[in-house]
């Protein structure tokens, strides 16, 4: 998983022995760690800072109580980054619901488009770097606007960087249905970085449709498996212009989410987090005892709590 710009701490994942640290110490590792980049993503969630804010503060106090049913048989991150994706489904439900409106895939589709981005248009090397990070800004920007449904799985997926399985997992959701919803959430960012960037005639494609929509399938894959242009064996001689043009726009959608967990938390929200995790500490702090009939929660199974 990257880490961007954050800075190297404590170990956390797939170790037992941290398993049973000490959760005054185990949180504040897990904040400088993976905070950012949940940061990063609340922001882009919640649409506005105060609520990002207490989105991050919700996630880590629930960590804090519920460390004692971490076992260390999983990735920190993901048992971190299931509490926020719960959290954040919470706050969703308690503003009136989910946006359940989604453009029509025909509507994403770039078949029917008489131009690509100049900047996937140039020479492998030759890019603008100026209207690449213009792209990349439009990205960023346009992700706020999506439906929940495809924002939420395209944060986990694509700014977390989590594996399909573990943004399944996290959000109660089948694998397919999130495939789905990621490879929408992506063609709809594009059509909207796109629609505002300089522009040449789109090459006439060589194929026939079917062949550039198998195609697009088997990027889409590539990209579900990891990160950009991941696994994608392809030969570029076997792809025509329009298609290379078309899957360099979904490369730059792809780069942009990545990016977004860069940089570092406000060092003020830092401090109040930190503050109200020793205020907890100081109040009795997490206890290991369990209602009876309840069991620990470890690996993928964190998702499915019982809250």
């Amino acid at each position: 998983m990257r880490t961007g710009n954050v800075p190297t701490v404590t170990r956390v994942s797939r170790d037992p022995t941290f398993a049973g640290t000490p959760p005054e110490r185990a949180i504040p590792a897990l904040l400088d760690r993976y905070g950012p980049r949940l940061h990063a993503l609340a922001t882009r969630l919640c649409r506005n800072r105060s609520d990002a804010e207490d989105m991050v503060q919700d996630v880590f106090l629930r960590a804090f109580r519920k460390w004692p049913t971490f076992r260390g048989e999983a990735d920190a991150g993901t048992w971190l980054y299931a509490i926020a994706a719960r959290s954040c489904k919470t706050r969703t439900r308690r503003k009136g619901g989910s946006d359940r409106r989604m453009p029509a895939m025909s509507q994403l589709m770039p078949w029917n488009e008489r131009t690509i981005m100049e900047v996937a248009a140039a020479a492998s090397g030759t890019e603008s770097h100026a209207e690449t990070q213009e792209a990349i800004a439009r990205v960023q920007t346009e992700i706020v606007r999506l439906p929940e449904h495809l924002r939420l799985p395209g944060g986990l997926k694509e700014v977390l960087e989590l594996s399909v399985e573990d943004t399944a997992s996290a959000l109660g959701l089948a694998e397919n249905t999130v495939k789905t919803r990621l490879h929408r959430a992506r063609l709809a960012l594009r059509k909207a970085m796109t629609a505002r960037a300089a522009a040449v005639a789109a090459p006439a494609p060589l194929y026939e449709k079917q062949v550039c929509v198998d195609l697009l399938r088997a990027k889409m894959d590539a990209m579900d498996r990891g990160g950009v242009g991941a696994g994608f064996k392809v030969p570029q001689a076997e792809v025509c212009a329009r298609c290379r043009a078309v899957f360099r726009e979904l490369d730059l959608v792809q780069s942009a989410c990545a990016h977004m967990g860069d940089g570092a938390m406000p060092e003020s929200l830092r401090a109040r987090l930190l503050a109200v995790i020793a205020s907890q500490r100081a109040s009795g702090g997490p206890t290991t005892h369990r209602r009876r009939g309840r069991r620990p929660v470890t690996g993928s199974g964190a998702s499915r709590e019982r809250r």
